[in-house]
């Protein structure tokens, strides 16, 4: 009886380790970085310089890569009612807007939420929203502007 335990403690300590193993040393990739608030008047002035972006915290939702076609627009905007693609991930940056997110290899869209929209201003030649790419054992970093509140 006591082998019997020993044995299953002994098998239950391995698995962990090597999962602890596992989680540690396989997600070595993803992204990071900072969402930073974006507000009032950006135009280039010789006397009043832009006020700086601020720290948002703000919730990150990590698509599947999406293209345009895959949402439902509010017309003429940066803004989404609906994205019909897979949710991968979503993530609270901490109060400064820092967040790391662990991903696997691939290509993904990012967007942000005011109230009940989604929030994504970039946009690459083929129309896909937002696109960054994970690379194996690396993390690609990336600043989010939440710019939706500024004139240009």
């Amino acid at each position: 009886m006591i082998k019997k335990t020993t044995l299953a403690v002994s098998v239950f300590f391995i698995i962990t380790t090597l999962s602890s193993f596992t989680f540690i040393f396989c997600k070595r990739q993803g992204i990071k970085g900072q969402v930073f608030l974006v507000k009032g008047n950006q135009m280039p002035s010789p006397d009043i310089k832009p006020a700086a972006p601020t720290p948002l915290q703000t919730t990150i939702y990590v698509y599947e890569l999406t293209n345009t076609s895959q949402v439902q627009q509010v017309p003429q905007s940066s803004f989404y009612s609906a994205i019909n693609s897979k949710l991968v991930k979503q993530v609270m940056p901490d109060k400064k807007g820092y967040f790391k997110i662990s991903l696997d290899p691939g290509n993904y869209s990012l967007f942000i939420k005011k109230g009940d929209l989604f929030y994504a201003n970039l946009f690459d030649d083929k129309n896909n929203i937002a696109p960054i790419t994970v690379e194996k054992k690396k993390f690609t970093e990336i600043n989010i502007k939440a710019d939706y509140d500024a004139v240009y």
